[in-house]
């Protein structure tokens, strides 16, 4: 039985056929479903992202126990502003209370924080809760949590064009020939990570929603019927081994 952080008994079996020297090293997270799961409690949409709040903590415990070396969760992507502004009030604070009650244990495991995403534009003591929580964890080498916030996958690939098509302005010696997927990938916001083996969706809604475009082009698929609140450390589990069962041909035989 796995032992995660502070808490002293876990839902996770080391058992079960769960093979740990194939545990993916990149896992991205859609966390959907957190609106649905209050509307089906008769309860206000935050009380859904509150409790997926809560499901974030321990999904990270678990990644952590099962050395998974990047979790990338999908937050709140560019497109969650039309949202009612009662709802996008109440995610911008989430990132404020997630980190002041949860950062001094991933701090003492190990856990670096980072982002993708616009953040600039997010509120001011949104960016403040993020770059604090980044600062204290920076030099932290074990799971990096990495939170997309204010994030769009066609928005990222515009402004690394944008900014490669900049570089090639200031440089007259420039090759156009020297453009391949290994530059251009560099421009993009997930420059430093490995791309995800694993994407899980939860609710069981069966699209990307402008997560990761360019970064999920061989990664292997999981839509989980659960909605994101209800989701445990075991669905985790299982979604690896399914994952385990899979063979990656990235286009080949």
């Amino acid at each position: 039985m796995f032992k995660i952080f502070k808490r002293k008994e876990t839902k996770i079996n080391n058992g079960d056929a769960l093979n740990l020297h194939n545990i993916p090293e990149h896992i991205a997270i859609i966390m959907d479903g957190n609106g649905r799961w209050a509307k089906q409690r008769k309860m206000p949409r935050i009380k859904g992202h509150y409790q997926g709040m809560q499901t974030i903590k321990k999904i990270t415990r678990a990644a952590s126990e099962l050395n998974i070396k990047y979790l990338t969760l999908y937050a709140f992507s560019t497109e969650n502003w039309s949202r009612p502004n009662e709802e996008v009030n109440y995610i911008m604070g989430l990132p404020v209370n997630f980190l002041n009650s949860f950062l001094p244990e991933l701090i003492e495991k190990n856990v670096r924080v980072e982002t993708i995403g616009f953040t600039e534009k997010l509120p001011q003591q949104t960016i403040e809760a993020i770059e604090e929580a980044k600062a204290k964890t920076a030099q932290n080498d074990g799971l990096t949590l990495i939170f997309a916030i204010n994030y769009g996958g066609r928005a990222e690939i515009i402004n690394s064009v944008k900014q490669l098509t900049k570089d090639m302005r200031r440089d007259p010696h420039f090759d156009e020939k020297a453009i391949d997927e290994t530059l251009f990938q560099s421009y993009l916001m997930t420059a430093q990570y490995p791309d995800p083996e694993l994407l899980i969706r939860t609710s069981g809604e069966q699209r990307l929603s402008n997560f990761l475009i360019w970064q999920l082009s061989y990664s292997e698929f999981i839509f989980h019927d659960k909605l994101w609140p209800d989701f445990e450390e075991l669905d985790l589990v299982e979604c690896i081994k399914t994952y385990q069962l899979r063979q990656r041909r990235f286009g080949g035989l």
